[in-house]
């Protein structure tokens, strides 16, 4: 091969690297999962996550070691690195979060909450990327968070594996009460007396009541509910569960409450605690949540 003919080989070889490298991070418009057009960059490196149900989506498509910052709920994620910078979940510090030089802020619909205000307005105003994932309404909108954050971070395989199974896992544990015809009745507890609250329909705690061949007692109230004592006696649900962690002793304040030695769950001592984590955190690792919850409704089914 002649010098000259070496050259031009090298020389388009060279092109070609370059324009590869063009494209890898040349800016694309995608669709968040609130419904608004974002400019984000094609290959992203830095990644600050604002809520854990979205961290836990990351670390679970083997893309942690790409964040740079986390909120503070997040800092009990397995997986994730040490050390890594813990923002405010309603008021991250703007200062903070721009000297880290994110190319992508990954933010969460439960964020405004706060305030009612978008806490990161002023960062997109100044070119920073930010996409939102909104809270989900059930077990398929977890899966499309997933599909949305694997495109996003370009591990569409990675995303299609996880989904797959947490499809197959959810299946086994339906599969547990397929042949049950009298459903138990469900009372969720996400926070205790006096300030009780649950969902209803359109959340994805509904749906995994439903998954496990159980019925809400709220199931025909919208969405977020906070019942008083008298409607959860009078709806008197076989089983209660609660994932309250921040009193002692959270079946026991259940089982004393006043009115409630009337219902069939505190008669026949079927209070449960499951882990608070794994049932309000809309991620790929809902599937503990499901299996705690399955084995305290049905625990007499077959695995």
């Amino acid at each position: 091969m002649s010098i000259k003919k070496l050259k031009v080989i090298i020389l388009t070889l060279t092109v070609i690297l370059l324009m590869s490298n063009c494209n890898a991070n040349k800016d694309r418009e995608i669709t968040d999962r609130s419904g608004r057009t974002v400019t984000v960059k094609t290959q992203i490196n830095r990644i600050v996550s604002t809520a854990p149900s979205n961290t836990e989506i990351i670390t679970d498509l083997g893309m942690a070691h790409k964040l740079v910052a986390i909120d503070v709920h997040s800092a009990n994620i397995a997986g994730i690195p040490s050390g890594l910078p813990l923002l405010d979940f309603f008021n991250p510090d703007a200062e903070v979060l721009i000297n880290l030089n994110p190319d992508i802020i990954i933010a969460s619909g439960h964020n405004t909450t706060g305030s009612g205000e978008d806490p990161f307005r002023l960062l997109r105003e100044m070119g920073i990327s930010v996409v939102y994932i909104s809270m989900s309404k059930s077990i398929e909108d977890i899966y499309l968070d997933i599909a949305f954050v694997a495109d996003l971070l370009q591990a569409q395989k990675e995303g299609e594996n996880l989904i797959n199974l947490m499809r197959t896992q959810i299946n086994q544990i339906a599969q547990r009460t397929v042949n049950t015809e009298n459903k138990k009745t469900v009372y969720f507890e996400i926070s205790a007396a006096p300030y009780m609250m649950s969902f209803g329909k359109e959340s994805f705690i509904n749906d995994m009541i439903s998954v496990i061949g159980a019925r809400n007692i709220f199931e025909n109230e919208n969405w977020f509910v906070t019942p008083g004592a008298e409607a959860i006696i009078a709806l008197n649900p076989d089983v209660i569960i609660t994932n309250v962690n921040y009193i002692d002793d959270p079946i026991a304040e259940i089982k004393a409450r006043a009115g409630f030695n009337h219902i069939n769950a505190c008669i026949n001592d079927r209070v449960y605690q499951i882990d608070n984590d794994s049932s309000s955190r809309p991620s790929s690792r809902v599937i503990l949540a499901l299996q705690q919850m399955s084995g305290a409704v049905y625990p007499d089914s077959d695995d």
